[in-house]
């Protein structure tokens, strides 16, 4: 009999571990907790303008970022193993330089080196949020000697007025290393322009205006990201495979809420 107790008392010792798993909630619903800011001009935690704000939006709680100075709000950890989900949906203000181009900001993942270093961001991978291109890689290089870099599957497509190719994610495609640059999304309209608005014929992001869910599932040194529940973009060999979290402030207003961190063990 007390080997048998002794045996379910290791055994809920052993289980107890996993609460690790537990999702962490970045956005408490009150403030900017578990997060800083850095803002072009302004530096770490001086937000003069009120950029990143606290709102009631469709009866939640939510985060505004105005767009109006580029920047970003950070988590104070950093993560490898995850799943980030996300909600976001777009405002309705823009601001130069951008007041006429398409809304545009993002989702940094594995952000690593000095606040700032790469434009107003970290060195990172990048979750594009931008009209008709949500869901694209971008390699956010800065001054690390051994840049951040991706290998992803792909195949080149005509983009643009002038036919230039881009590399869009294609599994099965060519694996190709990338030191910088992007990867577009597998569906993103080859002929698409900067402009407001813009929407491609097979868009998976959902209209200005209404709630779109974000996955950026980061496994060991492979990213899988998702939109409204559809994979759209995939890459391995990920450098770095860990770092803080970046949400983006770009020219566009938006609206962040249900921030979760789900670890997946190793």
């Amino acid at each position: 009999m007390r080997l048998r107790l002794m045996i379910l008392c290791l055994s809920g010792a052993i289980a107890a571990p996993a609460s690790a798993a537990d999702p962490i909630h970045l956005f408490n619903g009150k403030d900017l907790t578990n997060f800083y800011t850095y803002l072009k001009g302004y530096g770490k935690n001086n937000d003069p303008k009120k950029v990143f704000t606290v709102v009631t939006e469709d009866g939640a709680p939510a985060i505004r970022v105005s767009g109006e100075v580029f920047g970003c709000f950070t988590t104070e950890k950093e993560f490898e193993n995850y799943k980030l989900t996300a909600e976001f949906k777009w405002g309705k203000k823009t601001f130069p330089p951008r007041e006429k181009a398409t809304r545009d900001s993002g989702i940094l993942v594995h952000c690593v080196g000095e606040d700032g270093v790469a434009g107003a961001w970290m060195e990172s991978i990048e979750y594009q949020l931008i009209e008709g291109g949500t869901g694209d890689f971008i390699v956010v290089g800065g001054k690390k000697i051994t840049p951040p870099s991706i290998v992803a599957e792909v195949e080149d497509k005509p983009t643009g007025p002038k036919g230039a190719k881009q590399a869009y994610y294609k599994p099965g495609g060519e694996k190709r290393t990338f030191q910088g640059g992007r990867v577009n999304w597998y569906g993103r309209d080859p002929k698409w322009t900067d402009t407001l608005g813009y929407r491609g014929p097979v868009d998976v992001e959902k209209p200005v205006g209404e709630w779109n869910q974000v996955e950026i599932i980061c496994k060991g040194n492979t990213i899988v990201s998702k939109l409204n529940g559809k994979t759209v973009n995939a890459a391995t060999e990920v450098k770095p495979a860990k770092g803080k979290i970046i949400f983006q402030s770009e020219g566009a207003e938006l609206f962040f809420r249900n921030l979760v961190v789900t670890p997946l063990g190793k």
